[in-house]
C-alpha cells in the first residue's frame, strides 16, 4: 500500500478574507466549495489547501479549532521576494525577513490574517529529508 497527501485543511474565521489573502499569495483563485470551505490547487500539482471556516458550514466546532504554534504550511515559490511583498500587501502578520537556513532552504516565516503560521520556500531549495 502507499498513500499520498492530498488535502490539507485551514482553520480560518472569515472565508472572504481567506479566499482573499491565499488567492493572491498563491496566485490563483481557488474555487468555493460550500459557504465555509474554499480549495486552491489541484491533485495534479500536489495536494490542495483547504480553506476551512466551521461556523460559516454550520459545523458544531466552532472557534475551538486552532493549528499548533509550530505546525506551518510550506509552499515552494518561484520568485520569493514576491511572495514576500504579497504577504505583506494582503495583511499577513510577523513576516520575517528572507533567510538561508542550514538545512539548504530560502525561506521566510509569516502569519495569515487567521494567525495561522506559513512559511515560503525559494523553489529547488526545498529540504524533503
Amino acid at each position: 500500500m502507499t498513500a499520498r497527501l492530498y488535502r490539507v485543511v485551514l482553520p480560518v474565521s472569515d472565508i472572504e478574507v481567506a479566499a482573499k489573502f491565499y488567492g493572491a499569495v498563491l496566485g490563483e483563485p481557488g474555487q468555493r466549495v460550500s459557504s465555509g470551505r474554499h480549495y486552491f490547487g489541484d491533485n495534479e500539482r500536489g495536494a490542495i489547501l483547504a480553506c476551512y471556516n466551521p461556523v460559516a458550514d454550520g459545523d458544531q466546532l466552532g472557534e475551538g479549532w486552532r493549528q499548533h504554534p509550530f505546525q506551518y504550511l510550506y509552499f515552494a515559490v518561484d520568485d520569493l521576494e514576491c511572495a514576500r511583498r504579497v504577504c505583506i500587501v494582503e495583511g499577513a502578520r510577523d513576516v520575517t525577513e528572507i533567510q538561508a537556513m542550514p538545512w539548504g532552504e530560502t525561506i521566510f516565516y509569516a502569519l495569515d490574517p487567521f494567525g495561522n503560521p506559513i512559511s515560503f520556500v525559494q523553489s529547488g531549495t526545498e529540504f524533503t529529508g
